[in-house]
């Protein structure tokens, strides 16, 4: 990947709705470059009694660091205030300078959880308000034809990421093994063979992605 993950010892902050997200979208990822220093923040289920501790030992497995928040995630998906967002944000972040952040695309990917496309658009519009600094930011890119079959890597994509299957099948062990999904159920079923981010190099060049996301 000629990526600014490339240059040794980059910073990088991977900004998620749900622990396992982190596994998902981008576990190959993280696991292919752990010289960097990795900080995962998940906005939800702090207080999960299941989900919060496994979130802690895959952290410790991808040789990062990382926080969770408390953030609503009822099943009734009561959209949330942009404000409340972005305060939790900050608020779990050790830091806001980076030199890469990777967060959910303002689309979602797949059909269709709000808190993955609130958060998404909350990390663009504090980039562009300079309150979080990050000399890239890339959005996970995947879709699922409207729930016609699993989320899949976008081949239009900035990025576009094949792992080699010893990498797979580690972040594969992530997702059965620790945070413990059933082989056969929708987590196991979609975790991609090939990731996929969309990448802006300008604040303006993500808003302008975010409006068209939201017409």
């Amino acid at each position: 990947m000629n990526s600014i993950l490339s240059i040794p010892g980059r910073k990088v902050g991977v900004i998620v709705a749900h622990p396992d997200d982190e596994t998902l979208w981008c576990g190959g990822l993280i696991i292919m470059h752990q010289g960097h220093d990795w900080h995962i923040i998940s906005l939800c289920r702090k207080s999960d009694p299941d989900r919060a501790p496994k979130f802690y030992q895959v952290l410790e497995m991808l040789n990062a660091s990382g926080a969770m928040g408390n953030m609503d995630d009822g099943p009734e998906q009561v959209p949330l205030d942009d404000q409340e967002v972005k305060k939790i944000i900050l608020e779990l972040l050790p830091s806001q300078s980076f030199d890469l952040v990777i967060t959910h695309d303002p689309s979602g990917e797949y059909t269709r959880h709000k808190r993955h496309e609130e958060t998404g658009s909350a990390v663009i519009e504090l980039w562009k308000k300079n309150e979080i600094k990050t000399t890239e930011l890339w959005t996970f890119a995947y879709e699922d034809g409207g729930k016609l079959y699993f989320p899949k890597a976008i081949e239009s994509a900035s990025i576009l990421e094949p792992l080699p299957e010893n990498i797979w099948k580690m972040k594969f062990k992530l997702i059965t093994e620790i945070y413990g999904f059933e082989p056969g159920g929708f987590e196991a079923a979609t975790t991609p063979k090939t990731e996929a981010f969309r990448r802006f190099k300008k604040p303006e060049q993500a808003i302008r992605w975010l409006k068209k996301s939201q017409s």
